[in-house]
């Protein structure tokens, strides 16, 4: 979908009353929402992109143990020192872009800002979660296949 259309739509979006738009054109698709945080200021529309004829999504491991609630998540106390980068949405974290892939970062690896580290799937859309800061990473706090919940802290980097 041409960039040109997703900033038109972008604008619609603004100029309307609207919360939410979806087109899809083919196997591509545009979804455009407002959010609904809590706070009173005004946001940014959030876009998200499907990517046509995608790879299978990745399976979670089936456990017969129960998972975990948030509460039994690693205490922020515990987390190295370093530039925390928590989810920006409730989904499930995949550190690689399929099960058969390398993960796109390990412990010890250096990474740019706006470098790729993980994607999250929320509602059948998978979501680059892009590094915030240029640093080292220095802790992973996510497992891949694993649900997170918004503002989870994901990684450490410094």
């Amino acid at each position: 979908m041409d960039i040109r259309k997703v900033k038109k739509l972008i604008e619609l979006l603004e100029e309307s009353n609207l919360t939410e738009i979806e087109i899809v054109e083919g196997e591509e698709s545009v979804r455009l929402s407002r959010g609904g945080g809590y706070s009173s200021a005004p946001q940014a529309p959030q876009v998200y992109m499907q990517a046509p004829a995608a790879a299978p999504a990745p399976a979670a491991a089936s456990s017969s143990a129960p998972a975990q609630p948030a509460a039994d998540a690693e205490p922020e106390d515990d987390v190295p020192e370093g530039d925390l980068l928590r989810s920006p949405m409730v989904g499930t974290f995949y550190a690689a872009p399929s099960p058969e892939a390398d993960p796109f970062v390990s412990l010890g690896q250096k990474v740019s800002e706006g470098e790729t580290l993980c994607i999250i799937e929320a509602m059948k859309m998978f979501n680059q979660i892009e590094a915030e800061t240029s640093g080292t990473v220095v802790a992973i706090l996510a497992e891949s296949g694993q649900p997170v919940e918004f503002d989870q802290p994901l990684f450490v980097i410094r």
